[in-house]
C-alpha cells in the first residue's frame, strides 16, 4: 500500500501558524514580485478569487472582503517542509518527497497494520508538532494514492481527511468520480485526446485498449492506467536525484533597453544558477537564455526569443556558464526593444562525479578549486561581495514583497517575541 500526505492550502497554513489571527479569513499568496496568486485558503476560494488570479485586478476584491496578502516567504515554508518530511521518514524507510507539500510513503510489508489508524495518528502528530493540516490517502498503487488523498480532501467532514482504497468495489467508484483531467500524470494535451475520444473518466480510460493507450500515450500511459487499475506499475523514487534543470528568471525592476545592461543580469542570472548547481552537485551540457518584453504593455513592439547552447564538456563553473550565456544572448539581443523579462535555464544535468567527454578534447579548464572558494565566500560574506568581472558590484536583485511576514523559523531576528 501506498500513502500520499498532502499538506492542505501549503503557504498558507504556514502563515496561519505563526498568525492565528488568520484563521477562518480569507488569505491569499502571492508569487514572486507579487504576481499572481499561488495559494489560496477555502474562505479565499469561495469569494472566487481563482488560481494564478493577476493580483492588480484583485486590488478592489481584496479590500472589499478584507482578504489578508501576503508575500511568498520561501525561507519559512522551505523550513516547515523539512520538518513535515523528518516527520514522515520515521513512520517509514521508504519515502518519497514528491514536492515541497507532497510525499509518497511506501507502507508494503505492513499487511498487519491497520494503515487508517496509523494515518490519523500521522495527521495527528503533523498537527501537534508542526500545526500544519494535512490530508492522507491510501491505495494499492500511487496514482490510486492520489486519487484517495483527493477524496479525503473534497468530503473532509466524511473522511477527517484521511481515505483509505482498498476493495475492488472502492477502485471502481473512485475511477467513476475522478475527471479525466484530475488524474495524476494527464496534462493539457493528453485530455484533449482523450476527451476527443469520449474519455471523460479514469474508468473511460482504464477501459481504453492497452494498444491503442501504448500508441497514443507511449509505455508511460500504459502504466498509469495500470497502476489506476490497482496494479502497481509506478515505482517509489526514493533516491531523489536532484532537479532536472535549474533555472532563473526574473523581471527587471526598470525596462532595458542597453545591451550592456541586458547582459549584467544575464550574467547575474547564469552565476546564480551556478551556485543552485553546484549545491546539488550536478553539471550542465546546456544553457538556454531567453528575453522578453513585457505583454502588458501592449503598445510597445512584441518581442520573445531564446538560444539554446550545448556546452564542449559539463560543467558547473560560474566562468564557463557565464561565458557562453553571453554567446547565447548575443544572437538574439534585438536593438531599440523594450526588455522586461529574462532567464537562464540549465539543462541537460549530470552528477559531477560522472562526466562524458569528448574522445579528441581535454576537459579544459573547469575552475573547480576557484569555485570552491567563491562559494565559501558568499556563504560568509555575502553573495554581493565577489561577483564576476560583467556583474555590477553596486546592483543587487530584491525581489518585491510588499506583504512579506516574519522568517518565524529561520532568521533569529524574526522570531515570535513573547511579552
Amino acid at each position: 500500500m501506498f500513502a500520499l500526505v498532502d499538506c492542505n492550502n501549503f503557504y498558507v497554513s504556514c502563515e496561519r501558524v505563526f498568525q492565528p489571527r488568520l484563521e477562518n479569513s480569507p488569505v491569499v499568496i502571492l508569487s514572486n514580485n507579487d504576481g499572481c496568486v499561488i495559494s489560496r485558503s477555502n474562505e479565499a476560494k469561495a469569494l472566487g478569487i481563482p488560481m494564478g488570479a493577476p493580483a492588480f485586478k484583485y486590488l478592489n476584491i481584496f479590500k472589499k472582503e478584507k482578504v489578508n496578502v501576503f508575500s511568498s516567504n520561501y525561507p519559512l515554508y522551505g523550513d516547515m517542509s523539512q520538518r513535515i518530511m523528518k516527520i514522515l521518514s520515521t513512520h517509514t524507510p521508504n519515502i518519497e518527497i514528491y514536492s515541497i507539500d507532497e510525499a509518497f510513503l511506501d507502507f508494503r510489508g505492513f499487511k498487519y497494520y491497520d494503515l487508517e489508524k496509523e494515518a490519523f495518528l500521522l495527521k495527528q502528530k503533523i498537527k501537534r508538532w508542526t500545526g500544519i493540516p494535512v490530508s492522507i490517502g491510501i491505495a494499492p498503487t500511487k496514482a490510486l494514492a492520489k486519487i484517495a488523498n483527493k477524496i479525503a480532501k473534497k468530503f473532509v467532514y466524511k473522511t477527517r481527511g484521511v481515505y483509505v482504497i482498498k476493495t475492488e468495489k472502492q477502485i471502481s467508484k473512485a475511477l467513476k468520480w475522478t475527471k479525466i483531467e484530475d488524474v495524476w500524470g494527464i496534462g493539457r494535451q493528453y485530455k484533449k485526446l482523450l476527451i476527443k475520444n469520449g474519455v471523460t473518466t479514469a474508468d473511460n480510460f482504464c477501459k481504453l485498449p492497452d494498444q491503442w493507450v501504448k500508441k497514443n500515450m507511449s509505455i508511460l500511459g500504459l502504466r498509469l492506467k495500470k497502476d489506476l487499475k490497482g496494479n502497481s506499475c509506478i515505482s517509489l523514487d526514493e533516491e531523489n536525484p536532484g532537479k532536472k534543470s535549474i533555472a532563473t528568471t526574473r523581471s527587471f525592476k526598470e525596462v532595458i533597453k542597453k545591451y550592456w545592461e541586458l547582459e549584467e543580469r544575464i550574467v547575474t542570472y547564469a552565476s546564480i544558477c551556478s551556485q543552485k548547481l553546484r549545491r546539488q552537485n550536478s553539471n550542465c551540457k546546456a544553457i538556454i537564455i531567453f528575453i522578453r518584453t513585457s505583454s502588458h504593455l501592449p503598445s510597445n513592439q512584441q518581442y520573445y526569443n531564446s538560444s539554446l547552447i550545448n556546452l564542449p564538456n559539463p560543467t558547473n563553473s560560474a566562468i564557463t556558464i557565464a561565458k557562453y550565456a553571453n554567446m547565447g544572448l548575443k544572437r538574439i539581443f534585438k536593438k531599440n526593444t523594450n526588455y522586461k523579462k529574462g532567464g537562464v535555464i540549465l539543462a541537460d544535468l549530470t552528477p559531477s562525479g560522472s562526466k562524458q567527454l569528448n574522445l579528441f578534447q581535454n576537459e579544459g579548464n573547469t575552475h573547480g578549486n576557484l569555485m570552491k572558494a567563491i562559494d565559501k565566500i558568499h556563504l560568509r560574506f555575502g553573495e554581493s561581495l565577489l561577483k564576476l568581472g560583467n556583474q555590477d558590484l553596486n546592483q543587487t536583485w530584491k525581489m518585491r514583497q510588499a506583504h512579506l511576514s516574519s522568517r518565524y523559523t529561520t532568521d533569529i531576528k524574526e522570531v515570535i517575541k513573547i511579552k
